[in-house]
């Protein structure tokens, strides 16, 4: 019998209305009682984006995002913004120090980036587990239960397509065994693949061609 991840061994049913799985999806975790089951119900019908937004949401958020992150360091982007660079290191310094500071610098961080990236989502993430999404001073305004976990889940999904989008199976299935492993006590770390090379440097424009100029027409002497 397959050991059940204890952070993955919660109800599934608070968790349904985040889902937003259509009929086939539905159809696939009925009876399930736990996120684990529905995980494992999800993979064996190749609904791995499903199972992936599963994991998202019923992990608890410091492993959830801890997991995005290890989602976007496995697919290394060698033309990363630093501000987006330094978005994942925010998430990260959150996921080890989760105070109001460091999610507040998360905060930060995350608004500096496009929001293009999983680096930029996983921050956005940590800001939005707990504490107040207004202002410091300002009247306290609690993030919605959803909002990291639907965050994390658009990191995971941005890694799994991040230049190669014809690997997403592939991703998804490292990436899912990376939750297990979080939701029962490990780090989740993943090999990173080796990055695409950047695309190369545009070529100096060659010069117009012209058309040689005729020899002068000797003049009868």
């Amino acid at each position: 019998m397959t050991q059940i991840p204890p952070k993955l061994a919660v109800p599934l049913e608070p968790l349904l209305p985040r889902l937003e799985l259509d009929g086939d999806g539905l159809a696939a975790i009925a009876g399930a009682d736990s996120a684990a089951l529905a995980v494992e119900r999800l993979v064996a019908a190749g609904r791995l984006p499903d199972a992936m937004k599963v994991c998202a949401h019923a992990l608890p958020r410091r492993e959830a995002v801890w997991w995005g992150c290890m989602c976007a360091r496995a697919v290394p982007d060698a033309a990363l913004p630093a501000a987006d660079a330094a978005a994942l290191e925010a998430a990260e310094a959150w996921v080890r120090r989760p105070d109001e500071a460091s999610r507040r610098a998360a905060a930060a961080a995350a608004d500096k980036t496009g929001f293009s990236t999983p680096e930029a989502w996983v921050a956005k993430a940590a800001f939005w587990s707990g504490g107040s999404m207004a202002g410091e001073g300002q009247p306290i305004v609690p993030p919605p239960e959803h909002l990291t976990g639907t965050a994390v889940a658009g990191a995971v999904m941005l890694a799994s397509v991040r230049h190669t989008p014809v690997r997403q199976k592939e991703r998804l299935e490292k990436f899912l065994a990376s939750a297990r492993d979080i939701a029962g006590g490990g780090a989740g770390r993943l090999q990173p693949e080796d990055p695409p090379p950047p695309p190369p440097a545009p070529q100096a424009a060659a010069p117009p061609l012209t058309a040689p100029r005729p020899a002068p027409v000797p003049r009868p002497g």
